[in-house]
């Protein structure tokens, strides 16, 4: 059964369409780069309506340790997602810092961004194309992964359900994919939901 995550979550309506919708994860990206960042203070307000079945992870690129520890400590957010160059000392840090999970993201262009993947010490893997630009990569370096991983990049309700029955993701994660004009659309949400939902 794979898990869903809708990624980059910004408004209350968006909230309110995912909690009609169950995914087992949303996002909020704290980049300041992000056309989707929230603020702390946004965060905050938008996690206070979530429902409680479902974890709020929080996007990070680079951030300093102790901003996303605080985050976590005070229950603005479940789940740290690190999308930058993080390595294994900023992991060690951090969980100095925190007991809650953390989501290491990889960008995989070759073999080699997979083994790497696969040997992070972060609770779970994400494998991506980018940034959030909504590009896929070769799936076909996902043969023979021997670790779970949210899988991530150009997905959208139109060709996840070839993905998930072809490489059965622990997770995926999904944001551009679920946009029209650069916001949440509420149909597209539901689309992708119910397509992963029917192969369970």
């Amino acid at each position: 059964m794979t898990k869903i995550k809708l990624c980059g979550l910004s408004r209350i309506c968006d909230i309110e369409w995912a909690n009609e919708l169950q995914p087992e994860y949303i996002g909020f990206v704290f980049w300041e780069k992000s056309r989707r960042k929230v603020s702390r203070e946004e965060a905050r307000k938008l996690k206070e309506k979530l429902s409680p079945g479902i974890l709020a992870v929080g996007v990070f690129v680079d951030e300093d340790a102790k901003t996303v520890a605080d985050l976590l400590g005070d229950n603005i957010i479940d789940i740290a997602q690190l999308h930058g160059n993080e390595n294994e000392e900023y992991i060690k840090n951090l969980r100095s810092m925190t007991d809650k999970k953390i989501i290491k993201a990889f960008k995989v262009k070759d073999p080699e961004d997979v083994k790497k993947a696969v040997s992070s010490t972060a609770d779970h893997i994400l494998l991506d194309a980018g940034m959030g630009e909504g590009k896929a990569f070769d799936h076909g370096l996902l043969k023979g992964i021997d670790r779970d991983y949210f899988l991530a990049g150009g997905l959208d309700h139109i060709n996840i359900s070839e993905a998930v029955k072809e490489y059965k993701p622990f997770a995926v994660d999904v944001s551009s994919g679920i946009e029209t004009d650069g916001v949440k659309d509420r149909v597209k949400m539901e689309s992708f939901v119910s397509a992963v939902r029917a192969i369970r």
